[in-house]
């Protein structure tokens, strides 16, 4: 017997089509839990950052003003902050590019028995509480640790040195926190490109180095770019590391807002600095993305061509 055709239901010509899902229905409760979550905090902290503080009783003043915005822009104290908290950043940035982008692509290379293993084990110190991390680099970095005995018994140093407090030190341990992202990113991104490609070009007289300027760094760049982007942001905008590596010395923007909110009690001025480091964060990153990004794609694009 051969096997029974399934009915199809005909539709008359006349009959009324079902309508789609309308657009702005369907990602209204996103919005709404976005809005809730994130939109509505940060208009009550611009709110607060506008209040007046008075320092004899320690208390909110209800009056509004661009008073503490004025501070900051005047006061050489958090230019200094601002300027240090961003050469952090661009320094981080840069070291997980400089160690991330070659990892991704030597992962990428692997054969798929150690490619997992190796990806996980680059993703570990996401797995690893960001204080417990940082907790680990400051025993490794202090004066007594591993790392100053080792370089004291190969006779590179005379003495212990200071590594902690340091601003490259909270470079160092933002870098390796954060240089996971930057792998996943790129190694996302050499999903498209065909392994034969390069040993095609290899074959045909290639040079490594053409290779990887030709044919692998244009497909690694919006990896690249997005990684940086991310990177970027949540270096500009650490408290952590900062705070445990870096101590009293090396303050930055998220750490001076913290001494506001609970040491001197001042949340107007504290609600300021993270307004201004939220705004300066989002200008830096459009105006990377708008010249930075087309630049860089124009030119791999080309060369890719």
């Amino acid at each position: 017997m051969s096997a029974a055709r399934p009915m199809i239901r005909r539709l008359p010509p006349d009959a009324p089509r079902r309508k789609r899902p309308n657009g702005p229905l369907l990602v209204a409760p996103v919005t709404l839990l976005f809005a809730v979550l994130l939109i509505i905090p940060m208009v009550l902290v611009g709110v607060l950052s506008l209040q007046g503080f008075d320092a004899a009783s320690g208390g909110l003043l209800d009056v509004y003003s661009w008073h503490n915005y004025a501070q900051i822009v005047a006061d050489p104290y958090y230019h200094e902050i601002f300027l240090r908290t961003f050469g952090l950043a661009i320094s981080v940035t840069v070291g997980t590019v400089v160690l991330g982008v070659p990892e991704a692509y030597i992962i990428f290379r692997m054969s798929a028995r150690w490619r997992a293993f190796f990806l996980i084990l680059t993703l570990g110190p996401l797995f690893i509480s960001a204080v417990v991390r940082t907790l680990g680099w400051s025993i490794l970095l202090d004066g007594q640790g591993v790392v100053a005995q080792l370089l004291i018994r190969l006779h590179l140093v005379d003495a212990a040195p200071q590594m902690l407090f340091s601003f490259w030190a909270v470079v160092v341990v933002l870098v390796h926190a954060l240089v996971p992202l930057m792998v996943l990113s790129v190694w996302t991104s050499l999903q498209s490109v065909d392994p034969q490609i390069a040993d095609a070009a290899i074959s045909l007289g290639a040079g490594p180095l053409t290779v990887w300027r030709r044919i692998v760094l244009p497909q690694a760049t919006p990896g690249i770019l997005s990684g940086s982007l991310i990177v970027f942001a949540l270096s500009a905008s650490a408290f952590a590391t900062p705070a445990l590596i870096g101590g009293r010395r090396i303050k930055v923007v998220a750490t001076a807002a913290y001494d506001e909110f609970l040491h001197s009690m001042n949340w107007p001025m504290g609600a300021a600095i993270a307004v201004c480091l939220l705004v300066l964060n989002i200008g830096a990153i459009a105006l990377y993305s708008r010249f930075v990004e087309r630049r860089l794609k124009r030119r791999f694009g080309e060369a890719a061509s």
